[in-house]
């Protein structure tokens, strides 16, 4: 009877032990999801805030109670801000596409089609990531400089287009799919094209997916090159857009509308992670998971 008794004593204080860990482990990751989302709080909520509201707060306020939207339309029509959304939309949308054919093709090439020196030539590309930023930035700059495409969507373009990380990603990921499936087709006449649509992307769909919405984020967020690469206010990117309306006055006089401008920005990234952070999840366990 005492046995049974000071099991049941063993078990509660398990119970106990494991609820005060969780309870921690929540009390924890609230606390830090509160000083991530408070930036982005803090930004929502001066975008609203009135102008000369703003101002008279010696002491900054944690909430409004007369928001508005004055400042949205101040970020609209003070500078040329939906300029900079289609500009950024072009070169999103255009550098994404380009990135994915070359990245698609050179990982099939990687992954499963044997030509002389295929190791080498892979070393030697994966090396190309221990190369600084830097370096690369200064070295495309000469190029697009000497070739005259600076202040164009070539120029800004073309230097984005292929990803070292993004093709050993997804030949890590072909690779994962048994080679057996591949000499099988092989045998029934399938062509490598028809194999690469038909077989490989439907089934690493997950990792393609991933590589698409990197890649957007970071076309998103780009500011060294477009900054370099066109210095033509026909050619800024939102992320230069807002850089100019900071150093031109408005943005420092108007810190509300500023942060409006910001709020808009961000939205489309925000979205697009809300509604496919399964995806880059499962694309990147993925990727980087062998067998």
């Amino acid at each position: 009877m005492n046995h049974t008794t000071d099991f049941e004593k063993m078990e509660r204080a398990a119970a106990v032990r494991k609820k005060a860990v969780t309870v921690i482990t929540y009390v924890l990751l609230s606390l830090w999801a509160v000083m991530v989302l408070f930036p982005f709080y803090w930004m929502i909520l001066t975008s609203v805030k009135e102008y000369g509201a703003y101002n008279s707060e010696y002491i900054p306020k944690l909430f409004t109670l007369s928001p508005t939207f004055e400042n949205y339309i101040s970020a609209f029509t003070s500078v040329p801000l939906a300029d900079y959304f289609l500009n950024t939309l072009v070169f999103t949308v255009v550098t994404t596409a380009i990135m994915l054919f070359v990245t698609v093709f050179a990982a099939f090439a990687f992954a499963r089609l044997d030509f002389p020196g295929k190791d080498l030539t892979f070393t030697l590309f994966l090396a190309l990531m221990m190369i600084p930023n830097e370096l690369v930035v200064i070295t495309n700059y000469v190029t697009v400089t000497d070739l005259d495409l600076r202040n164009t969507f070539a120029g800004l373009i073309l230097p984005s287009v292929a990803s070292v990380f993004y093709v050993y990603l997804l030949k890590e990921n072909f690779a994962q799919v048994p080679n057996e499936l591949y000499l099988a087709a092989k045998v029934d006449g399938t062509s490598d094209l028809k194999f690469l649509f038909r077989v490989l992307i439907p089934i690493c769909r997950p990792t393609i997916v991933t590589i698409t919405i990197l890649k957007v984020i970071e076309c998103w967020n780009s500011y060294v090159w477009p900054r370099l690469a066109a210095d033509e206010e026909s050619h800024f990117l939102v992320s230069v857009g807002i850089q100019k309306i900071r150093e031109s006055g408005f943005g420092r006089d108007n810190i509300p509308a500023m942060m409006a401008a910001v709020v808009v920005i961000s939205v489309p990234l925000i979205v697009l992670f809300l509604l496919f952070r399964k995806k880059i999840m499962e694309g990147v366990s993925r990727g980087g998971t062998k067998g």
